[in-house]
């Protein structure tokens, strides 16, 4: 390790580049669900000792120089791995964009690594070449993770705390800390190796102490996840039952190919389907839940959907589906705008009591940034509408129905974004329906399911998540899966929600901590950045 650590940073020009690259994608393999964790004590080293062989720039150099390329080009490492799976949406529809695959993730890992690049830079105008740096560059990548997540609708997918959420044990600490805490962990303990080389004349004991102390916090972690686990009793609720169906629709990516009655055909069957000998169908169930795109047309055009679903209905059930919705002004004949990828709630009469529009879209998915540019390029978003979606009102997440307890509705990838999921105080479980089959056969329905899971151990709430081709399960409200569909399985599936426990203390303080840890680890880097440059004097 010490000929790695001289090699980083004695390295320059595209060796160093192309080492960089290397060693994020080695960082990569940590997301899930793949959680290769030693990964990350190999790699993140690698930076530190690059940035402590960066030299010092003036000017512009200095934010958007060497120490901006070293951030960029682990990123951009990191990212492809990462974010690979993206590349699966271009098999759909016959693969006919899929020449651009290679380019258009290697574009969007460079867009996002410049969060990296930034955090980079700033972390070295207060380098300090003591053990203190590691301090200075985890509390900056920290600030950069929750700028991706945030800035410009946010992407964020694979936060490098999801790293130290491989077991049920280990994801507890996200109910106290959240993501983003978890993150500046994951980058403090990473980066522990890089004070062990090179030895500078530093005893071994003086070397090793950091890295056994990251050891002594993991166990930390894992014992506190035990604690929890095994203290907390997780209770079902009673006054709800919910049919959840995983139906293995593809006609999403083309809604001129729908046959809306083969369509609802296969959904009534597998709703009503029987699972076993002693299986009742939907007599005893409350709420029967159909995924995002299940339904892809307009209700609109095919009105017999409404009475075909009352009828399968028993007397005060209710179907929360996934299906596009249009908005019309009063008295008007064409819709107002683009529609809307929503959840409708029908009642036994067919009519339509409750519905919620999705309000946080997925850029180039589900809307284009800049549509009429990359209209004239030949670009559009992968999801089929109008022209695209429309935008709903974040504060209608929560949903009331009559005879239910109230509960958070998330539509695909908004369960991704901690700490502003909604009114979370109000709801007693959280309700996600999601189409993952864009990414079938890939890690990218595992790894967002998994995202899913750490919100319900964050707000301290059972997770009920249906999926059109998986991962279809449902969580108690730490997080462990308490049943479950395989993947690429057409079946049905009843859970029950559980009671909300008492209020975590993420759920009451947020990012609040997190935030003075940064304060903190601002000023430990200015101190040292300032006894560094007064020991150079």
């Amino acid at each position: 390790m010490t000929w790695l650590a001289e090699t980083a940073m004695l390295s320059h020009g595209w060796r160093r580049f192309a080492l960089l690259v290397l060693a994020g994608a080695i960082a990569g393999l940590s997301v899930p669900p793949l959680f290769v964790v030693p990964a990350l004590f190999v790699a993140f080293p690698v930076w530190v000792w690059c940035l402590d062989g960066a030299g010092r720039q003036r000017g512009w150099r200095r934010f958007l120089g060497p120490a901006f390329t070293i951030g960029f080009a682990f990123g951009w490492g990191y990212f492809t791995v990462a974010f690979h799976w993206l590349g699966a949406a271009f098999f759909v529809d016959g693969g006919m964009m899929i020449v651009l695959m290679p380019f258009a993730i290697l574009a969007l890992a460079a867009l996002i690594a410049f969060f990296w690049g930034v955090a980079s830079a700033l972390a070295h105008l207060l380098w300090s070449h003591g053990p203190w740096r590691i301090v200075t560059l985890a509390t900056f990548l920290t600030m950069g993770e929750w700028a991706r997540g945030h800035v410009l609708t946010g992407f964020p997918f694979d936060l490098l705390g999801y790293a130290l959420t491989p077991t049920d044990e280990m994801m507890q600490l996200a109910a106290v800390i959240g993501i983003y805490g978890l993150t500046l962990l994951a980058a403090l303990l990473a980066m522990t190796p890089a004070l062990i080389w090179p030895a500078d004349g530093r005893s071994l004991s003086r070397r090793l102490l950091p890295f056994f102390l990251a050891l002594a916090v993991i166990a930390g972690q894992l014992g506190f996840g035990y604690n929890r686990l095994t203290g907390t009793i997780a209770t079902e609720r009673t006054d709800i039952a919910l049919r959840l169906v995983q139906p293995l629709v593809y006609e999403h990516a083309d809604f001129g190919n729908v046959d809306p009655v083969a369509l609802i055909d296969r959904l009534l069957m597998l709703s009503d389907m029987r699972m076993d000998p002693t299986d009742q169908g939907l007599a005893d169930i409350t709420h029967l839940v159909w995924p995002e795109s299940s339904l892809p047309f307009f209700l609109a055009t095919y009105p017999e959907a409404l009475a075909r679903i009352a009828r399968l209905l028993p007397d005060g059930a209710t179907l929360l589906t996934g299906a596009p919705r249009q908005q019309y002004e009063p008295g008007a004949t064409e819709p107002s705008g683009p529609p809307f990828n929503a959840v409708l709630a029908i009642d036994t009469n067919g009519e339509v009591i409750a519905s919620y529009d999705k309000s946080h879209l997925v850029p180039f998915g589900e809307f284009l940034p800049f549509g009429a540019f990359f209209a004239q390029l030949g670009i559009k978003q992968f999801v089929p509408g109008a022209d695209g979606w429309a935008h709903g009102d974040a504060r209608r997440r929560l949903m009331s129905l009559p005879a239910t307890p109230p509960f958070l509705t998330l539509i695909c990838y908004e369960i991704l974004f901690s700490g502003d999921l909604g009114d979370t105080a109000g709801a007693q479980f959280l309700f996600n329906i999601t189409n993952d089959a864009w990414f079938d056969g890939s890690i990218g329905p595992a790894q967002h399911a998994h995202h899913a899971r750490v919100r319900a151990v964050e707000e301290g709430m059972s997770l009920v998540r249906s999926a059109n081709s998986g991962l279809t399960f449902a969580t108690d409200p730490l997080g462990r899966i308490t049943a479950q569909i395989a993947p690429q399985q057409m079946a049905a599936l009843d859970v029950r929600p559980h009671e909300r426990l008492a209020a975590t203390v993420f759920s009451q303080l947020r990012y609040w901590p997190l935030l003075i840890a940064l304060f903190a680890g601002l000023l430990v880097s200015l101190v040292a950045a300032r006894n560094g440059r007064r020991r150079r004097v």
